[in-house]
């Protein structure tokens, strides 16, 4: 075991876990930097007509002109089908994971782009909603309502906060804007 590695117990489980030095976070900030500039360029491309297909390749082509390769590409868990697009394209109601595909955006469409990039070995990971043409007044609320719960989320994060600390900051707020919040899909870490 190096020196940088701590051991923790889950559950009957060993598991070493590395700390990560300040070349490792380098890298991993070029990763993330490359998933939101995927999103940025992909922006102006979200609009009515356009198929969520073609929001893909415009992401997937992006990534590897840059170095990259999509994460999401094929991926896995032992005994599942791959994962057959670059980018996952929620629409409306699917709440994750959507599978990008030839359905054409509709006016007032609210859609969420999930960029995962891996760049020199680390992984970049993020995602943006969008309103494809004039949102809805229901539509501008939750759209808004989610990006102020994440940035009360973000808020939360610092020593002697938990990750509870940060999905409870979320859930009161979405909770008192009359919005629900997704309880059996949880985040991954690295």
């Amino acid at each position: 075991m190096e020196d940088a590695d701590l051991v923790e117990m889950r559950g009957s489980e060993l598991r070493r876990v590395t700390l990560h030095g300040p070349e490792d976070f380098e890298g991993m900030r070029k990763a993330g930097r490359l998933a939101a500039a995927t999103l940025d360029h992909v922006t102006p491309f979200v609009k009515p007509g356009v198929t969520t297909a073609e929001l893909d390749r415009i992401c997937h082509e992006f990534t590897l002109e840059h170095g990259a390769i999509p994460a999401p590409l094929n991926y896995a868990p032992p005994g599942h089908t791959p994962f057959p697009k670059a980018t996952c394209t929620s629409v409306n109601h699917v709440v994750c994971h959507g599978i990008p595909g030839d359905k054409k955006l509709r006016d007032g469409d609210i859609l969420n782009i999930d960029v995962t990039v891996i760049l020199d070995g680390w992984h970049g990971d993020t995602s943006r909603m969008f309103i494809a043409g004039k949102a809805g007044v229901q539509a501008r609320k939750l759209v808004d309502t989610t990006y102020d719960a994440m940035m009360l989320g973000i808020q939360q994060v610092k020593p002697g906060y938990t990750t509870g600390d940060i999905g409870h900051a979320i859930q009161v707020f979405a909770e008192g804007q009359r919005f629900s919040v997704v309880e059996v899909f949880c985040g991954h870490g690295i």
